[in-house]
């Protein structure tokens, strides 16, 4: 799934429409229903921003278009008139660039969906106490679980999450209550500051994530993996540097 930093990734490259009147279509059925593009055509694309692993784009009028990709979707900017196979979501369509949503399959003219929201990990600045406080608010929820539930923190995804605990030495299976607050914030620092450079491009080396049977690259030990809440999303963690499930 997309998370957090590829939406601000997105919504960077997005910025060449910006500004400017841009053709709208929806060559595919399910989006057509929508009658989105009959709402959108011509008008000018006024900003496009990121809110966890939402991309809200706004048009003169007041019009604001929700995207959310899901498990496979992707924007992709491309010069006008790019060949392209298959039916996308959404094309945006400038003089010179177009934006083309694949795989979206949530595309709503309100943002009704923010407000479930917690606090944007990747918010300048994060509000750490707000996202400490609603983490806390469930001692007795795995660690791992919490951090996936977008209505506590938003924007972390799978890969994050993995990433994110091992590299501060905490297990998924860590009930929140047991984890002191300084560690929680220094966990969500360190998922903060690593998303932003991924933001900018940096790339990091996975120690966990898909990774499971391959011995740990800071202990040796064999890494594991299992499903974890109630969406089965799987954890990976390393048993020997983590700590201990709770």
């Amino acid at each position: 799934m997309p998370e957090g930093d590829s939406l601000h990734r997105a919504a960077a490259q997005l910025q060449v429409l910006v500004g400017r009147p841009v053709e709208v279509e929806t060559p595919h059925p399910r989006a057509q229903a929508a009658r989105i593009a009959e709402r959108l055509d011509g008008r000018t694309l006024e900003s496009v921003r990121a809110v966890g692993k939402n991309l809200l784009l706004a048009f003169e009028g007041g019009l604001v278009l929700r995207s959310h990709l899901r498990m496979s979707g992707r924007w992709r900017v491309v010069p006008r008139g790019s060949a392209r196979t298959g039916r996308p979501w959404l094309v945006l369509r400038g003089a010179e660039h177009e934006a083309v949503l694949w795989n979206g399959p949530v595309l709503e003219l309100h943002t009704r969906g923010l407000e479930r929201l917690g606090p944007d990990l990747l918010a300048d600045p994060p509000d750490l106490d707000g996202i400490v406080a609603r983490l806390r608010a469930g001692p007795g929820r795995a660690l791992g679980e919490a951090l996936l539930d977008q209505g506590l923190v938003a924007g972390v995804g799978n890969v994050w999450k993995a990433e994110g605990l091992w590299h501060t030495r905490l297990s998924p299976w860590i009930a929140v209550g047991a984890v002191p607050e300084e560690r929680l914030r220094e966990l969500l620092s360190w998922l903060a500051q690593h998303m932003r450079a991924s933001v900018a491009g940096a790339h990091m080396q996975r120690g966990v994530y898909r990774r499971a049977g391959r011995p740990c690259p800071r202990c040796g030990a064999v890494i594991r993996s299992r499903g974890q809440g109630d969406q089965n999303r799987t954890a990976y963690w390393c048993p020997g540097c983590q700590e201990p499930v709770s």
